[in-house]
């Protein structure tokens, strides 16, 4: 493995950007190949089969710019598509679930977990079942949030309505006592002081970037292959709408994009 090879990481669109950022913070020295598939993005909606088959095209765009291993900022990938990516390349390849569920299980103290993410997620069970099998006795609540996404992506982070929402969607979870709650989908971290807010103080959050970012520098520390200092950069590649992508970007990556290249996949 080229130590200095850059990480490949993609997601169905923008929110992938927070593990990006997360990251960076983490792996300064890393370069960064980032794939947003802006115009085929939601996922959520889409078979688990035609998932895959979109997961596959673009890995295999990745490994042909010679990442050296794949880090799925996708939710819905992970929940649907990473079993059969793993098998189906060497390289190593993470998803969000197993390393924000690993987190949450160090975190916890009454063994009561909270998980919230878009529909699909919720209704996958992704997160209950990674939970599950690394500690069998856990309580775990979920929430579907979807309006969620689209309030991140119009920039209302702090507006009074989607405190209000959070409050609907949160309340449930606050009254079942957990302890430990899950960010289960890459736009949720930008709205986390308005998600903590509406929770008990006392309640922790799992960011699933911070977790991934971790479990990759963990990965790489391993196989002798972080990279030197001076090679790091971010290169972005999407499907559609480069120019809105590096207008949104900004506020999930927390700097200016530039120079975001339109590719075709089909």
């Amino acid at each position: 493995m080229n130590r200095n090879a850059p990480i490949g990481v993609f997601d169905s669109g923008l929110g992938g950007l927070t593990v990006v950022h997360s990251i960076k913070q983490s792996l300064p020295n890393e370069s960064i190949i980032y794939f947003g598939d802006t115009a085929r993005v939601p996922y959520g909606a889409k078979s688990a089969k035609t998932v895959t088959h979109f997961s596959r095209q673009i890995i295999n765009f990745l490994i042909d710019r010679g990442v050296k291993m794949v880090v799925v900022a996708c939710n819905t990938v992970s929940a649907l598509a990473l079993t059969a990516l793993k098998k189906q390349n060497s390289i190593p390849i993470i998803g969000v679930i197993e390393p924000g569920a690993e987190a949450a299980v160090k975190l916890t103290r009454n063994n009561h977990i909270g998980v919230i993410g878009t529909t699909a997620t919720i209704q996958s069970d992704a997160y209950s079942t990674a939970l599950k099998n690394i500690k069998s006795n856990l309580m775990i609540s979920t929430a579907a949030c979807p309006l969620f996404v689209p309030l991140v992506e119009e920039g209302w982070t702090d507006e009074p309505v989607s405190l209000m929402i959070a409050e609907i969607y949160l309340k449930p979870l606050s009254d079942n006592g957990v302890d430990t709650v899950i960010l289960g989908c890459t736009h949720y971290p930008i709205i986390k002081t308005i998600i903590q807010s509406t929770l008990h103080s006392s309640v922790k959050l799992v960011d699933s970037a911070e977790a991934v970012s971790e479990k990759t520098a963990e990965i790489l520390s391993l196989k002798d292959a972080l990279s030197e200092p001076g090679h790091s950069d971010l290169t972005c590649y999407v499907t559609d709408l480069p120019q809105k992508f590096e207008e949104l970007g900004e506020r999930f990556l927390g700097e200016k994009l530039a120079n975001v290249a339109l590719v075709q996949l089909d």
